[in-house]
């Protein structure tokens, strides 16, 4: 079948099940092949194929809704509906989208880029059909990693409460990025090796049901009794303590058997999980013998051998920067413990792991658990680390408040990709902690701007005692530096001035202070002097040197791969009008107010205006009487 000219999910009502098993290994092949050139979510995708054809075949999408949880994994979803033929511009600029979006599809209900999040958005479209008195499936696929995130306990509890007509899809594969973790794991392993469950307690009522007279009253009169037999044979059924029906667990790889487990489901009142096992990876080899990290979110590869296409790069990833200075702080301070939300292999701390078993916590996709547990960590005189992307930050903002800086204890947050992170987009990009974060009292917030500086803010934070800290890297990789290998804590606080200057001053910090050096050789050429500063510090600000400048009234210009709104600044504005210093010229360059999509990121920085380029236009422009070339 030629993938490219499917309209809509309509012509699988018309297949067979041979037919249709035909047609998942050709979606299988049709996602090897372009991600080999595109890139993208791999691993979860292959493991779904026969899923989602099953669940386009017996609901009518968009009628009935079907929220996909992770966003990442409505790869074949995406094609049943429509997309194949864009797929070469997937995760690209201007392309289609690695997650649902709205504006390609109407059958993209449900827009999402974190976990966890499907099922509240289920019972809010479900309360809004019984309302309206319409009459349509609400059914939200969620993941056994996702249910580790407390929202989904919370809507779990609501929908099993209030009855509602709700098809819940369990996609257990047993992982989310990495292999998941905690009691509901074990809970679920203990469940898919009780797969007899359902057959041996149906087998239970039609012998009841043949002992005359009084068969059926036995089966009205047994609930206790199929309770019993129940938990001793499948111990954590909570999801039917929860309310909801449980069906399962179901081959997720067999399309017969998930249609009549779906079947089932949509003849039972009230709500019902249906309990799905599958593969990850499913279908090629590399895939399924390596599921984890390596194969969840990939650049281009080599089909026949799965080996990366990659070219080469300078520097060290920054996350293993971090991790590594963790290793070399944890060897003389045993107070240090490092906490992730699932995010292991994301934030390269495999290596201490391997080295600190007994320190390392992974609390899986828990991140309000994660910050409030460093905060306990902080109270009996630890040292917690908690590494965390900046997007997934943001799902511990009262945390952060209420329970780490309003009490000021020492806990450090290592914020990973911090700033645009390319494909994954506007869900993914690290461009708001420092607009929410700097508002928090006590919270000091710096920046580094290579390796080394790296190093010491991390012997920084391990020095400091006064309260938190959080420090910003980037993803990607650092910049190769030849410093002196001996690490000292920096002054909390103090920028530093890379060259002097007289008729500007350019206050960068991160990657976009090597954008500021940039933006200074270009202007060479004329009779303009530029001060550039690394404000490594966010808060504090550098508030003696900002005197300075002050005194010499020359004006200043700060860039920033963060949201204007709120950010570093927005606090360069707020010190001059509490200083009096109105007098001086503040012009700011940052991300927009609005959601900036994916692409590459140096398109995307373009997109917005920071590129040496365009800074160097900003000040033409703004400081015109210095703009005449020098011969």
């Amino acid at each position: 079948m030629d993938l490219t000219k499917i309209k809509n999910p309509k012509f699988l009502k018309k297949l067979t099940d041979d037919e249709m098993e035909v047609l998942a290994q050709e979606l299988r092949y049709f996602l090897i092949e372009q991600l080999a050139v595109t890139g993208g979510h791999l691993g979860s995708n292959l493991g779904v194929v026969e899923l989602t054809l099953a669940l386009h075949r017996e609901f009518n999408s968009p009628k009935d809704k079907l929220l996909f949880d992770v966003g990442h994994q409505s790869y074949v979803h995406k094609i049943l509906t429509g997309r194949a033929i864009q797929f070469q511009t997937l995760r690209q600029y201007q392309g289609l989208s690695g997650f649902p979006k709205h504006n390609e599809s109407e059958h993209d209900v449900w827009e999402t880029g974190h976990s966890s999040t499907s099922l509240s958005g289920a019972m809010g479209m479900a309360i809004a059909r019984d309302i309206k008195e319409d009459n349509n499936f609400i059914v939200p696929i969620i993941g056994d990693g996702a249910l580790t995130g407390g929202m989904a306990f919370e809507a779990l509890n609501h929908i099993g409460h209030e009855k509602t007509d709700m098809i819940v899809i369990l996609n257990d594969n047993e992982m989310s990025i990495a292999n998941n973790v905690g009691a509901l794991h074990q809970a679920l392993g203990r469940m898919r090796s009780a797969a007899k469950y359902n057959k041996a307690k149906d087998d239970f009522e039609w012998l009841l049901k043949r002992i005359p007279a009084v068969g059926n009253i036995l089966v009205n009169a047994t609930g206790r009794l199929k309770d019993s037999m129940k938990y001793f044979m499948v111990p954590g059924m909570l999801f039917e303590e929860f309310g909801f029906t449980y069906f399962g667990p179901v081959d997720g790889h067999d399309i017969q058997a998930l249609r009549k487990h779906i079947g089932f489901a949509k003849k039972t009142s009230g709500p019902v999980i249906i309990h799905v096992i599958t593969k990850k990876g499913k279908g090629y080899l590399p895939a399924e013998t390596d599921p984890k990290d390596r194969w969840h979110g990939v650049g281009p590869y080599k089909i026949e051998s799965g080996e990366k296409i990659t070219s080469a790069s300078k520097g060290t990833a920054w996350s293993k920067v971090v991790s590594d200075a963790l290793v070399t702080e944890a060897e003389v301070n045993e107070k240090l413990v490092v906490i992730t939300p699932a995010m292991i292999l994301g934030s390269k701390l495999e290596r201490f792991a391997k080295r600190f078993p007994d320190r390392l916590f992974d609390v899986g996709i828990a991140e309000q658990h994660a910050t409030t547990m460093a905060a306990g960590l902080a109270t009996q005189g630890m040292k917690p680390f908690l590494a965390i992307y900046s997007t997934f930050l943001q799902r511990a903002y009262d945390q952060m408040l209420h329970d780490i800086c309003r009490v000021n204890l020492n806990v450090i947050i290592g914020i990973d990709r911090a700033g645009l992170v390319g494909a994954d987009g506007e869900t993914h990009h690290g461009i708001y902690d420092i607009a929410y974060l700097r508002s928090m009292p006590n919270l000091v917030i710096m920046m580094p701007v290579d390796e080394h500086e790296c190093r010491q803010m991390i012997a920084t934070a391990m020095a400091y005692n006064d309260g938190p800290v959080a420090i910003r890297y980037p993803r990607g990789n650092s910049d190769a530096v030849t410093k002196p290998v001996s690490v000292m804590p920096l002054p909390i606080g103090k920028w530093e001035v890379v060259n002097k200057g007289e008729d500007l001053v350019i206050l960068a910090f991160g990657p976009m202070l090597a954008l500021a050096q940039e933006v200074v050789k270009q202007l060479t050429d004329y009779g303009l002097t530029i001060e550039v500063v690394n404000a490594r510090f966010i808060k504090p600000l550098d508030h003696v040197y900002l005197s300075e400048v002050a005194k010499r009234n020359i004006p200043l210009l700060t860039i920033e791969e963060a949201v204007l709104a709120g950010g570093f600044g927005s606090a360069i504005l707020e010190w001059a009008e509490l200083n009096d210093c109105a007098h001086i010229k503040i012009k700011r360059m940052g991300i927009p107010d609005r959601f900036i999509e994916h692409g590459d990121v140096n398109l995307l920085l373009q997109e917005v205006g920071l590129t040496t380029n365009k800074i160097v236009e900003k000040i033409k422009q703004w400081l015109p009487i210095h703009m005449k070339r020098v011969r």
